[in-house]
């Protein structure tokens, strides 16, 4: 039950962005920003779905349900992964899992982010760049990891409605993949 009163049947952030039009604006905005690549960027080497893999991973580090599933729906999205194995394998042990040596070392910073800025090192860092990171790969990482706990803390801390069919947020998934963060867009489930 959430803690204040939301349009009824509305998920996740959805929620909260619909009872504060205001904030939703450039929380989109951001998440825009952060997680559709742009081409224009010359050092910009994050694909869209590695960019949602890190939301992913970060959501699932604050255990935050919603954001965790419609994030890894819509890397799942990106990547080809179909069956969520990817997903979930990187949910469980991103260094045991099939992704490349760059991504791992920018998860690892990820984390660090999660758990403070200041736990980012420059060890980490150094990793990353021998891996072929660039500084906007690194720095896209690390704000996206705390754009991504500033969301899970929002959705959180204001108990959203939350659903556990993953068809719901496959479908969700495929909507945002092709048009982005949408401000106003309204979607409910029964």
């Amino acid at each position: 039950m959430p803690h204040i009163d939301f349009t009824p049947g509305v998920p996740g952030i959805r929620g909260p962005m619909l009872f504060s039009p205001e904030t939703a604006s450039p929380i989109n905005d951001l998440a825009n920003t952060l997680l559709r690549a742009n081409a224009s960027l010359p050092d910009q080497t994050l694909s869209m779905g590695e960019r949602e893999l890190i939301g992913t991973h970060v959501s699932a580090l604050n255990d935050c349900h919603f954001c965790q599933t419609i994030h890894g729906a819509i890397a799942s999205h990106h990547l080809g992964d179909d069956d969520w194995s990817l997903i979930q394998a990187v949910k469980c042990d991103y260094q045991q899992t099939d992704i490349s040596p760059r991504l791992k070392t920018l998860l690892t910073i990820a984390a660090s982010v999660q758990k403070g800025g200041k736990h980012v090192t420059p060890d980490q860092v150094a990793a990353a760049r021998a891996e072929g990171a660039t500084d906007r790969d690194i720095h896209d990482t690390v704000l996206i990891a705390a754009f991504f706990c500033l969301c899970n803390r929002y959705v959180d801390g204001l108990a959203t409605l939350t659903h556990h069919d993953e068809d719901l947020y496959r479908q969700r998934a495929a909507h945002v993949a092709e048009a982005g963060y949408v401000d106003g867009e309204i979607y409910t489930v029964k």
